[in-house]
């Protein structure tokens, strides 16, 4: 198998077929989720259907090493996390598998890279090391090739300048921030943008009571002077992202598909509109796990799209798991 041919996924009988195959590649040569699916007492030869395969709990990506691969791992991404706190590692051997996927994605999205000017507002991922969204934003950020393209740590003044500059002669700008960072902003400064799409990459990180999404998107709306406010959805644990252009409701590229799981039986896959926990399909991940029960709580929609609801308390948490792997 051609590893990087999943970014030509044409419709969903090929995404099935790329993801069966990676699935018996996986566990075969996934020492962890081979485990795991050895505890589910799995025929992996009888799974016919995505929505039969086990996903692996989020979790083990910080007490293991997911990966699949034989070849010496090229990059770590971790988690943030408070002091103390276990982080997530995704181990990666082929960075330009990333590298591709986020390229890919962007333009699937948003059109040619280098029609953007760039600012990024991402506080408390530029202060750790290790963040994969850095990782994408910087590279991303060199793809523009636009002078002005860069990070705004703690320099609010010169960003809020630049963007107003820029929107107003009208450059097309992605300004990109976490959102504790985006009010910070709106609440210093006032704008009144036309040529700016403006994405929250989710979370207060401590630095603030969080907020429900409708919320944020208000303050945020009114703060820049836009009619939407878009999102990324993305973690330690992919090397694909989706994205929401407005209202809450992201999309996928054609190599990245979203489930929904019974909250009480991890094991069961729930149709669309029913809420659930959401269940990652992520072909990037060949080297390392494609298949990812994560703790974000959701709901699947036609066209591939899906909305994120919140999360699982760790009183939530069911099913598959608490498989504990030794």
């Amino acid at each position: 198998m051609k590893r990087k041919s999943i970014f030509n996924i044409q419709g969903i009988n090929e995404f099935e077929q790329f993801a069966l195959e990676i699935f018996q590649f996986q566990a075969q040569h996934n020492s962890v989720y081979k485990e795991f699916l050895s505890h589910l007492k799995t025929d992996i030869f009888a799974i016919k259907n995505v929505k039969d395969i086990p996903f692996l709990p989020i979790q083990f990506f910080k007490t293991h090493q997911i990966v699949s691969s034989q070849e010496p791992i090229q990059k770590t991404f971790l988690s943030s996390g408070t002091t103390g706190m276990q982080q997530s590692k995704h181990l990666v051997t082929d960075v330009a598998i990333y590298e591709e996927s986020f390229r890919k994605g962007f333009e699937y999205f948003y059109g040619n890279i280098e029609e953007y000017t760039i600012l990024a507002l991402l506080p408390s991922y530029l202060e750790r090391d290790g963040s994969s969204l850095i990782y994408m934003v910087d590279d991303l950020i060199q793809q523009s090739k636009k002078p002005k393209s860069g990070f705004y740590l703690n320099n609010l003044d010169e960003l809020a300048k630049n963007l107003k500059i820029l929107d107003e002669k009208g450059e097309k700008i992605l300004l990109i921030g976490v959102s504790f960072a985006l009010l910070d902003l709106v609440e210093s400064y006032n704008f009144q943008l036309k040529n700016t799409v403006v994405m929250e990459t989710g979370g207060m990180k401590g630095r603030r009571k969080e907020l429900i999404r409708e919320e944020l998107h208000e303050i945020l709306c009114s703060g820049f002077g836009v009619d939407k406010i878009h999102s990324e959805y993305g973690m330690t644990e992919l090397l694909s992202q989706g994205y929401s252009k407005g209202n809450g409701i992201f999309e996928c590229p054609p190599w990245m598909k979203i489930l929904t799981r019974d909250t009480e039986d991890a094991l069961t896959m729930l149709p669309e509109g029913k809420s659930g926990g959401i269940n990652v399909v992520d072909l990037a991940n060949v080297n390392s796990c494609s298949f990812i029960a994560t703790q974000d709580l959701g709901k699947t929609y036609a066209n591939n799209t899906f909305e994120v609801l919140g999360r699982f308390d760790n009183s939530d948490i069911r099913g598959c798991n608490l498989l504990l792997l030794k």
